[in-house]
């Protein structure tokens, strides 16, 4: 006798897949596996992903809006490469929102949001104590430097920073490849987080530009010889 299921299964649409599409066309660039500046083949990408044309150039088309490849009229469609002006771009902009997000969420701190916090670095941590795991390093840092934009409670701001996280995992990636290492060194974020749960404010932005700046130019000082002018 069979069982009846309560649950109608329905063939995914082009959005769902488009979206799947998407998703796996960024793991593959912000890991690495296509080197900067690689032209690519909607022929040779619909092939490896097992996707139809369609949802493929959507997703193309997704990806090239927030800049992780690059479409060249009568030339054809490439994985971006990175510029020493991309770089610093990122570095200005990231300085910008998270300093803003550290000044709408000052007073919006509970004893329960800082825990949170340092349950974050204590994750992060173990994570590069284990030093096998460079993607959920990369994850980790990024939920640590997210719990600023959260508890702000800034919709538009939110919304400004999950635009911008492929860009920042892309740079934490190649920050990773910069120094060999599977994520951040371990006592990277200490005084971030201190200084995040502290009682100063200006103090905590002023870290905040210098932990971003020394980050900038270490990546730029290791990756000298590979950067685009």
């Amino acid at each position: 006798m069979g069982f009846a299921s309560k649950t109608e299964l329905r063939p995914l649409d082009d959005g769902t897949i488009r979206r799947r599409a998407a998703q796996m066309l960024t793991e593959h660039i912000v890991r690495g596996n296509f080197a900067p500046g690689e032209r690519l083949t909607e022929q040779k990408l619909a092939k490896a992903l097992n996707v139809s044309r369609g949802p493929l150039r959507e997703a193309i088309r997704e990806l090239a809006e927030i800049g992780l490849l690059v479409s060249v009229p009568y030339k054809g469609l490439y994985v971006r490469s990175v510029t020493r002006k991309d770089l610093e771009e990122l570095y200005s902009l990231r300085t910008a929102l998270e300093s803003f997000a550290f000044e709408r969420c000052w007073e919006k701190r509970t004893e329960e949001a800082i825990l949170d916090l340092r349950q974050r670095s204590d994750e992060l941590k173990a994570t590069i104590d284990a030093d096998s795991d460079g993607r959920r390093a990369i994850e980790q840092e990024l939920r640590l430097h997210s719990w600023c934009f959260e508890l702000s409670q800034h919709s538009l701001l939110m919304k400004s920073w999950q635009s911008m996280r492929v860009n920042v995992y892309f740079y934490f990636w190649l920050h990773q490849q910069a120094h060999h290492r599977q994520g951040p060194l371990r006592r990277s974020h200490d005084k971030y987080v201190d200084l995040a749960c502290g009682d100063s404010l200006p103090r905590m932005l002023a870290h905040l530009k210098e932990h971003m700046r020394q980050g900038l130019e270490t990546t730029i000082e290791a990756l000298s010889g590979e950067l685009d002018k």
